[in-house]
């Protein structure tokens, strides 16, 4: 690209000088430090251009490299966009709001009844979507239908979004379902924590370590919930999570994918970023989704550091 050429990735974040050193890595051309050390930064931090192992520099393909600079963008606009909320309270202002509606609806009881599984969903949605910190779910079951997948499957993901840490412990019969074991791979691609119970489980879901459902008749969950607010309750169904998920064991790691598609980028930007923050943002993750990933790259690859698993992923060919 000559130099004063149109800046035809403007609209994706990129400088017109970024551009042109972005082509000349394409074609293979040997003027790349005429651009300087800042427009070399920058391209490497936005992801179209990488570190060879040998020091030099590779382009990503054009189709990539726009594809990763939308990510770039939709992870700027992601972050913004989060911190508007932070800064305005209104996640706060919503769980208030809804407190105080629940209070005059339930004269404050601290204890409900929900009967029927229409209405239990309906509460499950609704104490989901104001979890703020951390979601605790069991399936004592271990098998999931594909309609509760389906059901369970927008819930689960816009807390994930989110940023709530998620804990789930399943029955041991998930590991003979496939289509379970496939919903359960989806949500620790997305960050969510999965371990498995050789033990029988309570069945129960908790927010915040704040509201609690659990089943009317453990027998028979069709026939509702119980739904506790009142602190002394909640602690002690929080305690027995605690203790079945210490008793619980990680989902095995042969019944996860070799490589997910979001593990490759997370791998990709390993050895191009100095800090979780930025790599966090360029793949438009919540920062302890993208650290979780990166832990378990590490464990996986017996790496003692980052650049060394990027290293040993491209030995493997992983990226």
């Amino acid at each position: 690209m000559a130099r004063g050429a149109s800046n035809t990735l403007g609209f994706l974040g990129v400088s017109e000088a970024e551009e042109q050193l972005y082509q000349a890595v394409l074609r293979d051309r040997d003027d790349i430090g005429d651009y300087g050390p800042d427009v070399l930064t920058r391209t490497l931090e936005l992801g179209i251009v990488v570190r060879t192992p040998a020091g030099g520099l590779r382009p990503l393909s054009p189709k990539r490299a726009v594809e990763r600079l939308i990510e770039h963008q939709v992870g700027q606009l992601q972050d913004r966009l989060q911190e508007t909320v932070r800064l305005t309270g209104v996640v706060g202002s919503l769980s208030a709001a809804g407190d105080r509606v629940r209070a005059a609806v339930h004269d404050n009881l601290a204890i409900r009844q929900i009967e029927g599984l229409e209405a239990v969903r309906a509460v499950i949605d609704e104490v989901t979507f104001f979890a703020r910190t951390e979601n605790l779910t069991t399936n004592p079951v271990g098998v999931l239908t594909t309609e509760s997948i389906e059901v369970s499957r927008p819930i689960d993901l816009r807390i994930l979004r989110r940023g709530v840490r998620m804990r789930t412990l399943m029955a041991s019969a998930c590991l003979q379902d496939e289509a379970t074991m496939a919903y359960l791979r989806e949500l620790v691609v997305h960050g969510a924590e999965i371990r498995v119970s050789p033990h029988p489980l309570d069945r129960m879901i908790i927010c915040d370590r704040a509201v609690a459902l659990t089943p009317i008749d453990p027998d028979n969950t069709a026939r509702g919930a119980l739904l506790t607010r009142e602190p002394g309750l909640v602690s002690t169904v929080v305690s027995l999570f605690e203790r079945m998920w210490a008793a619980s064991e990680e989902l095995p790691e042969e019944a996860l994918p070799s490589l997910t598609e979001v593990e490759r980028r997370v791998l990709q930007t390993l050895h191009l970023v100095d800090k979780d923050e930025t790599g966090a943002r360029q793949l438009g993750m919540a920062l302890r989704t993208y650290r979780k990933h990166v832990a378990r790259l590490m464990s996986r690859l017996d790496a003692d550091n980052r650049f060394q698993a990027a290293l040993r992923a491209r030995e493997r060919g992983w990226i």
